[in-house]
């Protein structure tokens, strides 16, 4: 979650996470780790910051990932297949950080965590450069198994709001770091034609009680949609599209992903501006 700097009160740290949402509205890509090999991960990443995401949440390859839909259950089997670990991962993360600060996440279940050991894998992730991890199996209620090891570690725990949440949003929200997550639809992650959802309702609750920005998730495949969410909030995370782009192309969607984060960007970006002129 942090880069360290010198000052003149002993150690300061500068939240990443929070620096790319100062920036303007956020576009967040996701892929899974070691699809289809890590070293076309480890060439991803950069090149989706070069073609404007300002965050990425990597996805440790997990058996059994309850939150995904077909597509990145998919992308799971294949990195596995594959011969990823979390290991490898983490040395991939080292290897990028040389060559980039962009907020780095890790997208991953409680029981990849708790078989690592979670102060491990805590650890780990702040020597290797992670900024937050999402655990989308975790309830709100059950935080503090993970919360302490990892603020211990300077590592934001992502909280997740989804629609069924109601009452329960606001609570969230209150306690959440780094960013929130907003779940757009009901059930896994997946594209989707339309999100029907409520969001603005979903956000403006959030924005009754924290400042923390909110990025919304779950269906955005287009530069349309992704404008239309971040219009709303304060960002768009985009998944299961990109990772279809992985599965079609292979070693070669570099070029192919590159273009789209592009275009996702753009449509954010043109979103934002054709608000500002209509105000």
């Amino acid at each position: 979650m942090s880069q360290q700097l010198q000052d003149t009160g002993g150690l300061k740290y500068m939240n990443r996470i929070t620096e790319a949402f100062n920036k303007g509205k956020a576009l967040i890509a996701f892929i899974t780790g070691g699809d289809p090999d890590i070293e076309t991960t480890e060439k991803l990443i950069p090149a989706m910051e070069k073609a404007g995401a300002d965050l990425i949440e990597i996805g440790i390859p997990f058996s059994d990932p309850v939150a995904e839909g077909i597509v990145i259950q998919g992308a799971d089997e294949r990195a596995l297949k594959n011969g990823c670990t979390t290991d490898k991962l983490f040395d991939m993360v080292s290897r990028v950080r040389q060559k980039t600060d962009i907020p780095l996440l890790f997208m991953t279940y409680l029981n990849p965590v708790f078989n690592y050991g979670k102060e491990k894998f805590s650890q780990r992730c702040a020597e290797h450069g992670i900024d937050g991890i999402i655990v989308p199996d975790m309830p709100f209620e059950e935080k503090d198994e993970l919360l302490e090891t990892l603020e211990a570690s300077n590592i934001d725990l992502i909280s997740m709001v989804a629609p069924t949440s109601e009452e329960r949003i606001e609570m969230i929200a209150r306690e959440a770091g780094g960013f929130i997550y907003c779940v757009s639809s009901l059930g896994v992650t997946g594209v989707r034609k339309n999100i029907t959802t409520d969001i603005k309702q979903m956000v403006m609750k959030i924005r009754n009680v924290t400042n923390t920005p909110c990025a919304i998730g779950f269906g955005i495949s287009t530069p349309e949609q992704a404008g239309a969410m971040a219009a709303v909030s304060d960002g768009a995370i985009v998944g299961s599209a990109i990772v279809k782009l992985i599965a079609q192309y292979g070693r070669n969607s570099i070029g192919p992903v590159s273009e789209f984060v592009s275009a996702l960007k753009k449509g954010i970006e043109n979103k934002n501006e054709n608000d500002k002129r209509n105000q």
